[in-house]
């Protein structure tokens, strides 16, 4: 299972759902495929292999179906993947369920997209089959969670969804234990320190940070910046700027450096071309207000956990929201306690998993009482509650 968010999906599943069983990630008669691709270069395999899959639907889904008549589920849920969904038939009574950031044709579509141009050869031609593709699959769940109201607005234009299958329920924090929000005073005279956090420099907006940085020095501020998860190129870095390349929150020491970093830093400043973002939301689980830029599904709510700024804002109008509120400390305090309240009342993983676990329960409840009307069986195994 992959981590991050398929992890996180899983485990907030348990807590609150039920038992959660991974089905097998074989092909059926199509498995020599499968492996054939695995032995591909990463980058290319993982392009190639979700197409396969749509293509070899029909062989694939039977040794899906076997599995669900085998295991006499309550509920398929499908995290990302949504091509695992083609051509699936589920047993009666069992429920459908599908979750991602984003889906292929409306990434592509957004400003993201046009951000990360494909380098998959030829996949342009296949465009219009795969959101064909997509449409059959996500018109056919019985709940669909997207976690933010950008792709909810975007799937139910697109794919003509209906809007009692259609959910936007927010994810959470990539985190642990629930951090102890920080007390971080705010004043000129003293350093100012913004943080960012990814793999990709150039992908998290790292320029206009380090910019915005400079921007802000440059009116006597003394701003820092601190660098986690990647090495900025030559041309961005400064004695102002410290970088740790990467940290394994599973040591002691290094997660110390991740939680000061977040205790210390003013703003965590990412103007990131992104679908959504777990950076953001650890942010808030710090009460550490978040500066971004308006596009995709961004948890950064304007004036409650930090503020989304239009596309194309330049690094001086990032300092100019920074300088607003070194000039007005209290406000940067109350929007750092607003960030907070923010992650605790919707940030959440256990958040989702509530939401989700009641959302799934009325979707049986229904299944149920259709299968009562038509005098079909009334129980399955029932999930918690």
């Amino acid at each position: 299972m992959y981590s991050g968010g398929n992890r996180r999906i899983h485990d907030a599943l348990s807590r609150h759902v039920g038992d959660v069983t991974i089905l097998s990630q074989g092909w059926g008669l199509a498995e020599p495929v499968r492996r054939a691709i695995r032995r591909l270069p990463d980058s290319a395999a993982r392009r190639l292999r979700w197409r396969a899959h749509l293509a070899l639907a029909p062989l694939i889904s039977r040794r899906v179906e076997a599995e669900l008549a085998e295991g006499r589920f309550d509920v398929l849920f499908c995290a990302y993947s949504f091509h695992s969904l083609l051509n699936v038939s589920v047993p009666p009574g069992c429920v459908t369920a599908f979750a991602s950031d984003a889906t292929h044709t409306i990434y592509r579509t957004s400003d993201i997209g046009a951000a990360y141009p494909s380098k998959f050869p030829g996949g342009r031609a296949f465009d219009g089959w795969v959101e064909r593709c997509e449409a059959r699959v996500y018109r056919s769940v019985d709940r669909l969670f997207w976690p933010s109201r950008w792709l909810k607005a975007e799937a139910d234009a697109l794919y003509g969804l209906a809007e009692e299958k259609s959910l936007m329920v927010p994810w959470g924090a990539g985190l642990g234990p629930m951090p102890r929000p920080a007390v971080r005073p705010l004043c000129r005279g003293q350093p100012l320190r913004l943080l960012l956090i990814g793999r990709d420099w150039f992908g998290k907006g790292g320029p206009i940070a380090f910019d915005t940085m400079k921007a802000l020095r440059a009116r006597g501020i003394d701003a820092r910046l601190t660098v986690i998860g990647c090495i900025p190129p030559e041309s961005h870095r400064n004695e102002w700027v410290t970088i740790h390349p990467s940290l394994d929150k599973t040591r002691a020491d290094e997660a110390r450096i991740f939680e000061d970093a977040f205790d210390e830093a003013h703003f965590l400043v990412q103007p990131s071309m992104e679908s959504y973002g777990f950076a953001f939301c650890e942010a808030s689980a710090y009460g550490l207000p978040a500066l971004c830029l308006d596009v995709g599904g961004v948890p950064v709510f304007d004036g409650e956990n930090g503020h989304a700024l239009p596309k194309g804002s330049t690094p001086d109008q990032f300092a100019d929201v920074i300088e607003g509120y070194l000039n007005d400390p209290g406000a940067h305090a109350a929007l750092s306690k607003s960030a907070r309240e923010i992650f605790e009342a919707r940030l959440n993983w256990d958040a989702w998993g509530q939401s989700v676990g009641a959302e799934l329960r009325a979707a049986l409840n229904e299944q149920r009482s259709h299968s009562v009307a038509l005098g079909g069986p009334a129980l399955l195994r029932p999930l918690q509650g």
